[in-house]
């Protein structure tokens, strides 16, 4: 599993989590809503993790600087 992620692409999805979980606690989404959003942060934050996305392999996406 190679890493597919640059840092810029794990920083903005940790961003994306860290607005669904403010929203979320702060009441702001519930419902259908807030089960599909949590299922996106969690996949983010994973992703994020790991620095591999299984979403960019089809395509052949890397958003990883490889120079250097």
């Amino acid at each position: 599993m190679k890493s597919n992620m640059g840092t810029i692409d794990r920083v903005i999805r940790l961003l994306v989590v860290v607005i669904i979980a403010a929203l979320y606690m702060t009441g702001h989404l519930s419902g259908l809503a807030a089960i599909i959003l949590g299922i996106v942060a969690a996949a983010f934050l994973l992703t994020s993790i790991l620095g591999w996305c299984p979403g960019y392999l089809p395509f052949g996406i890397s958003t990883r600087n490889n120079t250097g």
